[in-house]
């Protein structure tokens, strides 16, 4: 697959965005830890912002065609330094250079500094997310550990630092 759509999504994309959400959630879990809510969700609240229309926060979704094949959430938009929330790309289509194609067109709507926070034990989200910093700047990133916010007992965050 190699055709790529990207576009702001919108409250009438609710369904489709809360199921790939969904799935982005249930993968993190895997690095995480978390178990699923009762009603077999997981906590939805950045997806509910972005859906919103809350000003520091932009979502994106990702087409193959009539398939949705990812997401974006950007935070902070208002912020010196915006942040990179969530990312996903379904596993059929990962490993294919689309992830990076969509990254930049999302950054392409929010240049100047950014961020993006991953774990350490994810190694898959470790290189890409090396690797977009460096198609995105260069050499010119950094990277560095900070603690969860409000979970002391869980392992610090990566975090990356750019500018696009």
């Amino acid at each position: 697959m190699t055709d790529l759509a990207v576009r702001r999504f919108d409250a009438d994309d609710r369904e489709v965005m809360e199921r790939l959400y969904l799935m982005f959630r249930h993968d993190l879990s895997e690095f995480q830890g978390q178990l699923p809510k009762p009603d077999g969700t997981y906590r939805s609240d950045w997806l509910e912002s972005a859906l919103t229309g809350d000003p520091e926060w932009a979502g994106y979704i990702f087409h193959s065609g009539e398939h949705p094949i990812g997401y974006c959430l950007m935070r902070a938009l208002q912020q010196p330094v915006r942040v990179l929330n969530s990312f996903f790309i379904v596993r059929p289509v990962r490993r294919g250079g689309l992830g990076l194609r969509a990254v930049q067109e999302v950054l392409a709507h929010h240049p100047g500094p950014c961020e993006v926070a991953f774990q350490d034990n994810n190694a898959t989200a470790v290189h890409f997310w090396r690797r977009v910093a460096t198609a995105m700047s260069g050499d010119a990133w950094t990277e560095e550990h900070r603690p969860v916010k409000g979970r002391p007992d869980a392992p610090p965050d990566t975090w990356i630092s750019f500018f696009v």
